[in-house]
This record gives C-alpha cells, sequence and structure tokens, in this order.
C-alpha cells in the first residue's frame, strides 16, 4: 500500500469540502445508485448530492437502505452504498449492517456524525456508531481529515469487495464535511487474495479420485468469487452429485443431473441422505452452518473434507479438514479441473446413479388436496412462468423455505435473501435493490404477512420512483414458523404468534398507489400468476394461505440431518 498526496488541477476555482469529495469520488468510482435517508449530520453530504451523478433513492427507513443496499450488491456483483445521519439514522442501519456481514455481501456504509468538537459530550444524536458496529464489520473509519476522503472511499471499497466481501463503514463528522482542501491523498491497493500451491491442487485432486461416496458440498462462496462457472465445470467433468445451502442456490441450475438440492434442516431428503451416506464432501465456499448440518457431531460422520475457501479461518473451524485449499475459489477449482481432466477418471456412476434414484423417489407432488392455496404449488408455478429471468427478493419465515425447496433457479442472482442473519422485513426493500440492479430481470419479492410489516413503509419507495416490483405476499395470519415450532417443540403453546388483526393489505398497497389483488382459492392461482407477471408497473398479490400448513422436511433441533421429520402437507 503506497500513499500519495495529489494537488487539485490547476483549472479548479474554489477547493473542495469533504462532502463534495464524497460524491464526487462516488462518481468517480462508477457508483450511480445510493440508498438513504438525510438528516441534520450528513446535510452537507446531500447538498453536494444534489444534481450530480450519482442517483439517490430516499428509502422511508434506514433499514431499508440498507437492505436495499445489500441487494443491489447480490443482483449487480457491484459494492451497494447507503447512506444515514447520525445517532438513530447510523443505529437503524446496524441491521442492515449485519446482514451483509453474516452472508459475505460488498457493502459501503456512509454516515454522518457530529462535528469533532462536540464529540464525547452526549451531543444531539451522537452515538459512536464505529464502536457500535465494530463486530459487524470488515473495517470501518472515522475520517479526521476532508483530504483523507478519496482515499478512504477507494480503500473502503477495496476492502468491501477483495478476500471475503463484506460491509465497511466510513463516519463522517458535520465538520469535516464542512472542510475544504485543496489537495487529497490517495491509496494504491494490490488485490491478491492468495491461490493454493499445485501440492495443495493435486491433494484435492487425489482425495477425489479415490472417493467412492464423493458430494460437491456448494457455498455462498462459489457465487460471491465469481467461481460458478467453474463449479458447474466440476460437476460436468466429474458426475459427483451436488447440494448446496441456502445461499448457493441457483449455482446450479435446479433439475441438472446430479443435483439433489438444499442440504440441512429443510432439505431434500435425497440431499441430506447422500451427505449423511459420503465418503469425501468437496466444499466450495461453504462454512458449515448449524442450519446446514444439523447436529455437527454427526454431520456426514464417515466423511473426509476437501475444503475450498478464500478465508483461512473457516478452514478447520467447525470441521476437521483433510485437504485444505486457501485462496480465490475461481483459479483454484480451474486448477483442480485442469488437475482432473489430465489424471485418472473419476468413477462414482453408480453412486451418483443411487442419489439420482433418492431424488426421483422424494419428487414433490404438488397436487394437494382441498381447495386453498399449496404455497408451494403457487411458488413452483411463478418460478417456472417467469423464466430465466427470474429474481426472488425472498423475506424470511416460512416462505422462504418455501421459496428455497420449490422455486427454479437458473443462476445464483436469482435467489436473494437473508440467509446468515435471518432478517424478517428483508424481502420489500432487497426487491427494490435487486429490481434497480436488474431492470431487465422479473424481480418478485416473497414475503409474509409477518415479514412484510417490519418494512412496508419501502411501499412509498417503490410507488415513488415507479419501481415495476411484483410483490407475493403469502398470509397465513401467523407468524408461520415460529407457529410451527410451537406446534412441534413447545407442546402447542401458540404464544403470540396470532396476525389475525392484520390490515388489508390491498387496501394498504393501494393506499400507497401501487395496484393490489387479492386471490384465496386453488383455482385462482394460475390466472392470478398470469396477471401478475403481466403487469407493466409495480403490483401485489395478496394470497391467503391455510394457518395449519407447515414446511416439510424439518430435522429438529439437536438432530442429525438424517433424522428428518416428513409430514402430507
Amino acid at each position: 500500500m503506497t500513499v500519495a498526496t495529489i494537488q487539485m488541477p490547476a483549472n479548479e476555482t474554489t477547493a473542495q469540502t469533504g462532502a463534495s469529495l464524497v460524491v464526487s469520488t462516488l462518481e468517480r468510482m462508477g457508483v450511480d445508485v445510493v440508498f438513504g435517508y438525510p438528516g441534520g449530520a450528513i446535510m452537507p453530504i446531500y447538498d453536494a448530492i444534489a444534481g450530480s451523478g450519482v442517483r439517490h433513492y430516499l428509502c422511508r427507513h434506514e433499514q431499508g437502505a440498507a437492505f436495499a443496499a445489500d441487494a443491489y450488491a447480490r443482483a449487480s456483483g457491484k459494492v451497494g452504498v447507503c447512506m444515514a445521519t447520525s445517532g438513530p439514522g447510523a443505529t437503524n442501519l446496524v441491521t442492515g449492517i449485519a446482514n451483509a456481514m453474516l452472508d459475505s455481501v460488498p457493502m459501503v456504509c456512509i454516515t454522518g456524525n457530529v462535528p469533532q468538537a462536540v464529540m464525547g459530550t452526549d451531543a444531539f444524536q451522537e452515538v459512536d456508531i464505529m464502536g457500535v458496529t465494530m463486530p459487524l464489520v470488515k473495517h470501518s473509519y472515522l475520517v479526521r481529515d476532508a483530504a483523507d476522503v478519496p482515499a478512504i472511499i477507494e480503500e473502503a471499497f477495496h476492502i468491501a469487495r477483495t478476500g471475503r466481501p463484506g460491509p465497511v463503514l466510513i463516519d463522517l463528522p458535520k465538520d469535516i464535511q464542512f472542510q475544504q482542501t485543496d489537495s487529497v491523498r490517495a491509496f494504491h491497493l494490490s488485490n491478491d487474495n492468495g491461490i493454493a500451491d499445485s501440492a495443495a491442487i493435486m491433494a484435492a485432486a487425489e482425495a477425489i479420485r479415490i472417493a467412492k461416496r464423493p458430494i460437491l458440498y456448494i457455498g455462498g462462496g462459489a457465487k460471491i468469487s465469481g467461481a460458478v462457472e467453474a463449479v458447474r465445470e466440476f460437476a460436468r467433468l466429474t458426475g459427483i452429485p451436488q447440494v448446496s445451502t441456502l445461499n448457493a442456490l441457483g449455482t446450479i441450475p435446479t433439475g441438472q443431473d446430479n443435483y439433489l438440492g438444499m442440504l440441512g434442516m429443510h432439505g431434500t431428503r435425497a440431499a441430506n441422505d447422500a451427505v449423511q451416506a459420503s465418503d469425501l464432501l468437496i466444499v466450495v465456499g461453504a462454512r458449515f452452518d448449524d442450519r446446514a448440518t444439523g447436529k455437527l457431531a454427526e454431520f456426514a460422520p464417515n466423511a473426509g473434507v476437501v475444503h475450498f475457501d478464500v478465508d483461512a479461518s473457516e478452514i478447520g473451524k467447525l470441521r476437521p479438514v483433510a485437504v485444505p485449499v486457501v485462496g480465490d475459489l475461481r483459479p483454484n477449482l480451474e486448477a483442480l479441473n485442469r488437475e482432473l481432466q489430465s489424471g485418472t477418471a473419476i468413477s462414482v456412476g453408480e453412486w451418483a446413479d443411487k442419489c439420482r434414484a433418492e431424488m426421483a423417489a422424494c419428487a414433490v407432488n404438488y397436487n394437494a388436496p382441498g381447495d386453498s392455496i399449496y404455497a408451494p404449488a403457487l411458488l413452483n408455478e411463478l418460478s417456472k412462468k417467469a423464466g430465466p429471468s427470474f429474481i426472488a427478493a425472498c423475506d424470511v419465515g416460512q416462505h422462504q423455505m418455501w421459496v428455497a425447496q420449490h422455486c427454479e433457479f437458473s443462476r445464483p442472482q436469482a435467489h436473494i435473501t437473508s440467509g446468515g442473519l435471518g432478517a424478517m422485513g428483508f424481502g420489500l426493500p432487497a426487491g427494490i435493490g435487486a429490481k434497480l440492479a436488474d431492470p431487465s430481470a422479473c424481480v418478485v419479492t416473497i414475503t409474509g404477512d409477518g415479514g412484510v410489516m417490519m418494512n412496508i413503509q419501502e411501499l412509498a419507495t417503490v410507488n415513488r420512483f415507479n419501481i415495476p416490483l411484483k410483490i407475493v405476499l403469502l398470509d397465513n395470519s401467523r407468524l408461520g414458523m415460529v407457529r410451527q415450532w410451537q406446534e412441534f417443540f413447545f407442546e402447542r403453546n401458540f404464544s403470540e404468534v396470532d396476525l389475525s388483526d392484520n390490515p388489508d393489505f390491498v387496501k394498504v398497497a393501494e393506499a400507497f398507489g401501487i395496484p393490489a389483488f387479492r386471490i384465496d382459492a386453488k383455482d385462482q392461482v394460475s390466472e392470478g400468476i398470469d396477471r401478475l407477471l403481466a403487469a407493466d408497473g409495480p403490483i401485489l398479490m395478496h394470497v391467503i394461505i391455510d394457518p395449519e400448513d407447515n414446511v416439510w422436511p424439518l430435522v429438529p433441533p439437536g438432530k442429525n440431518n438424517a433424522e428428518m421429520m416428513e409430514g402430507s402437507r
């Protein structure tokens, strides 16, 4: 890393302020979309952003701005940017920052703060946001000199998107935003994630060649690292059965040969049984999350592990690793593919046949009895009709698992959800961010009657900017996932899960200026989906479902993944 001081060009008639440097640096770095909410301590930046080349989307809550920036990053592959004022503005970003950290999403969060002269005096709207977010960010800055603004922003973007991505916080005191400077300092950064040596690649290849029951275990890191094509090539070359985590859905397109689906608590029976019976896990960008492994001590008990990850701290953190391959996933997997092509062929045909047979035996029957709407069937039909351009921006709850289990995904960017944090309220602002990132895509927010109420104010953002977002609201008048757990693990003590006093969501949407309609019977589903997909602008489909419907299968708490509960609906 080197530092240089750069004099302003001679034709500059006035010095730039810290605030104007924020905006001009964002412009120079190609940032054209920012989500935020103004306030006193960040007002100079908002003064500078007006009329600039950076388009600001006013969300109606700072949490909505952070979630929208997060989803924008996931859908576009760029760094998401959000802004907020000091105090409550900054603290309202915290859930969104944590969400980005746990799902390794590149995001830069810019906050205003009180002037340096009053820091530490409990000034109006003063909060130590650096201290608050210290465990939740890759890095954070408190800017002390306007001349440092360009360098700090450039470095923040570099840190956010390289290695294992994550959020970075830049806190700007108000006096620094006003401060003028005629020189700036710039950083020049190297980008070396580390490439594994040939010995590690050869050891991985040898472990794969001798395995009898190998499984490719794909995590969200495959998408983050740009290694999707390398993963698909590995699957094609070897014929090894594949499973994925929640955040890796779409890395292998739904329905491909040897793809067994999602593993874990609500994974497929075929995926979980295959992992439990395997003798080798080839783990690509996954972290052995508890929702994926079930009871860790009994997870894949006879399997060795080859672990590819850019983050060395994940190697061996939860599971002993036979062959660690640390570094950028894409070049390492490409090197592995070359090594496998040049040596002895992989022979797993009998194992793959067995896994495919179990997958076929576990096929879902979408023709559920009764006249009520069966959410899995609706979601499956929706994704098929939407086609390859489909993006699901999903909230958290039962519907989140139904989306993961039953929607078809052609690419990992097609599935956007709050995985590690499980933050309700993510779906609506995430849909906004995803649609702005990929305007040509068919972006559908899929939410529940619990989750939508947590950030329902973002309907105003959809309306103001006429964002053609399609919204599917699955309404069971319950906190469905909590109710399901209370049914099976808390002796049906249904405590505080009744949402039957929710408002009329069609009227709510219409009050925000968004067309809406309701369906409540199975024979209305196809026509409702067609109406939703045909809409040119934003639209909401309110779907009434049975409050007793559960997510199946389910691995109970404290059990291993072979001990799945299964139900009829």
